[in-house]
């Protein structure tokens, strides 16, 4: 089972309120929509740019 690290985010109200209404909207947690878009940023990103080393990620 994958060990999954605790990120910690501030947002100001505006965005947070704003954040939970498109996760509530697509049907997901505010934590499920951050996440989502987490993946389709490295995924995007990796399309441009080859796939991401994570050997190489670790010692950034």
């Amino acid at each position: 089972m994958e060990k999954k690290k605790h990120l910690s985010l501030r947002l100001d109200d505006e965005t947070r309120l704003k954040l939970r209404y498109i996760a509530k909207y697509e049907g997901r947690s505010i934590n499920g929509q951050v996440m989502h878009l987490i993946y389709g940023c490295i995924r995007d990103y990796e399309e441009k740019n080859g796939k991401i080393d994570i050997s190489e990620a670790q010692k950034s």
